[in-house]
C-alpha cells in the first residue's frame, strides 16, 4: 500500500491534485503543512496535520513543519466568519518555541537521514521582504478575479465584517510559502485542512507562473463529531496537547467519553494500528458493544503518542483511583493518592469555615464547585454530586473537620466526570 491508499483508507484525503499520488511513488519527495502559532501550545486540533507528517515520513518522504511567525500577525480568514486580534512579536516568538518543542515530540529529526523532518519559520523570508517587492513579484502573479473567487474570500466579503485588506493579501503570502520551500528546499508536495485548499492551490499557481514547475497538494476533511458537535472542544474549552493546560488524565477521558460512530472514524485517524488491526477491534466491539474496546483502545493510543507511556501510565492510574474502585471508601485513599490525582481541580478552603459547620450547599459554592447555591442545590437534588465518594441526599447536610480525609482534603465529585480536590487550611 502506498501513502495516498494509506490515507484514503483511513479518511484523511479529500481534495488532491492530479499527478499527486504518482509524485509520491516516483520519488523521495518533501511536503510541507503548516501551523498556526497564535497559542503556545497546539491542541487535537492539530493532531491530523502533525499525523500526516508522520505518515509521510514512515514512506519514506520528508516532512517540514512550517511554523508561521510571519503569517501569524496576519491572520488566516479560512473558516473565520470575523477578523481575529493580531500578536506581537514578542507573543508570537514565545509560542513558537513552544510549538517548536511539541512537534519534535513527533517526528524524526536525526540529520543523518535523508527524509529528517525539519521546522522551518516563515518569518526568517519574509522579514526583509518590503512591501514593494512583494507586489512586484509576487502580486503581479495572481490576479484580484481569481483572488476573489476563492470561498474563503466569498464567505468573507458576503458577511456582516467584511474583509481586511491585510486578510485579503493572506493567500499571496501563504503560495508565496510554498514557492519558497519549492526554489529552496525542493519541497513539491503542500498538505492541509480542507479550509485551506484555495490558499494551497495559489500556492500551485505562484509556483507555475514564476518557475514554469509544477506543485502538487492534498487535504484532507475537517473533523467533525457524528452529532454535529464541534470536535476537540469540551466544556473546559480546548482540549490542549501540553500536559499543563490539559492533564493527561483529561485527554484520555475526551477520547474514551467518544461515541461508538465517533471512535469507529476516529482509530482509523488518530492512531496507526492496522486496518487489520482495526477491523478485528470493530467486530470485537459490535459483538460487546458495552466493553466499549474501540474507545479504550482508541484512548490508549493516541494518550501514548502525544504523552508517551509515563502520560499513560498517569492517565490509568487516575481512572483506576477514580472510577474502578468507586465501592472502596474515600477514606482508603492515602494522602499521595489524593495529592498525585491527575486532572482533578484543586482548591483551598478556609479552616475556619469548617470549623463553623458549613453546610454542603454554601460549601460547594464558596469553593467555587459551582457558580451559585442554586446550582449547587439543584444538582444535589438529582442526586449528582458525592462528597468523599457518598451521595448527598440532604441539602442540611454540613460539612464539618469530621468529613475531613487525612484531616485536611475533601474530594468531591461533581456529574459523572468532574472531580475536586480542596484542600482545607
Amino acid at each position: 500500500m502506498n501513502l495516498i491508499a494509506e490515507l484514503q483508507w483511513r479518511g484523511l484525503i479529500q481534495d488532491i491534485m492530479p499527478g499527486t499520488e504518482e509524485q509520491l511513488n516516483k520519488e523521495l519527495t518533501s511536503a510541507y503543512i503548516g501551523f498556526d502559532p497564535t497559542g503556545d501550545s497546539l491542541h487535537i486540533g492539530s493532531l491530523v496535520p502533525i499525523i500526516l507528517l508522520v505518515h509521510l515520513q514512515k514512506f519514506g518522504h520528508k516532512p517540514y513543519a512550517l511554523v508561521g511567525g510571519a503569517t501569524g500577525m496576519v491572520g488566516d480568514p479560512s473558516g473565520k466568519s470575523e477578523e481575529r486580534n493580531l500578536l506581537s512579536e514578542e507573543v508570537l516568538n514565545y509560542n513558537l518555541s513552544k510549538i517548536k518543542a511539541q512537534l519534535e515530540q513527533f517526528l524524526d529529526f536525526d540529520k543523518s537521514k535523508p527524509n529528517a523532518a525539519e521546522i522551518v519559520n516563515n518569518y526568517d523570508w519574509f522579514k526583509d521582504f518590503s512591501f514593494l517587492n512583494f507586489i512586484r513579484d509576487v502580486g503581479k502573479h495572481i490576479t484580484v478575479n481569481y483572488m476573489m473567487s476563492k470561498d474563503s474570500v466569498k464567505k468573507r466579503l458576503d458577511g456582516e465584517n467584511g474583509m481586511s485588506f491585510t486578510e485579503f493579501t493572506y493567500q499571496l503570502v501563504q503560495g508565496y510559502d510554498f514557492y519558497w520551500l519549492y526554489q529552496n528546499k525542493n519541497c513539491k508536495l503542500q498538505m492541509g485542512g480542507s479550509d485551506q485548499w484555495g490558499n494551497i492551490v495559489t500556492g500551485t499557481e505562484i509556483i507555475r507562473k514564476k518557475t514554469g514547475g509544477t506543485a502538487f497538494a492534498f487535504t484532507c476533511p475537517l473533523m467533525t463529531k457524528a452529532d454535529g458537535g464541534k470536535f476537540g472542544k469540551t466544556e473546559k474549552g480546548n482540549v490542549w496537547l501540553a500536559a499543563d493546560k490539559t492533564s493527561p488524565y483529561q485527554f484520555y477521558q475526551f477520547w474514551l467519553n467518544s461515541s461508538d460512530a465517533d471512535a469507529a472514524s476516529w482509530i482509523k485517524i488518530f492512531t496507526f494500528l492496522t486496518q487489520e488491526e482495526i477491523t478485528t477491534l470493530n467486530k470485537a466491539h459490535q459483538q460487546n458493544p458495552s466493553d466499549r474496546i474501540l474507545q479504550k483502545t482508541l484512548a490508549r493510543e493516541v494518550t501514548q503518542f502525544v504523552h508517551g507511556e509515563k502520560g499513560l501510565q498517569e492517565a490509568l492510574d487516575t481512572t483506576q483511583k477514580l472510577f474502578a474502585n468507586q465501592s472502596a471508601a474515600a477514606e482508603s485513599l492515602s494522602v499521595e493518592d489524593l495529592e498525585n490525582m491527575e486532572g482533578v481541580v484543586k482548591s483551598n478552603f478556609e479552616l475556619s469555615k469548617i470549623q463553623s459547620n458549613i453546610d454542603v450547599v454554601s460549601f460547594l459554592a464558596d469553593a467555587q464547585i459551582f457558580p451559585s447555591k442554586g446550582e449547587a442545590k439543584k444538582m444535589i437534588q438529582n442526586g449528582g454530586v458525592l462528597i468523599n465518594r457518598k451521595k448527598v441526599e440532604d441539602l442540611q447536610q454540613t460539612i464539618t473537620t469530621k468529613t475531613l480525609l487525612h484531616n485536611k482534603y475533601v474530594l468531591v465529585q461533581k456529574g459523572k466526570k468532574n472531580y475536586y480536590l480542596v484542600e482545607v487550611s
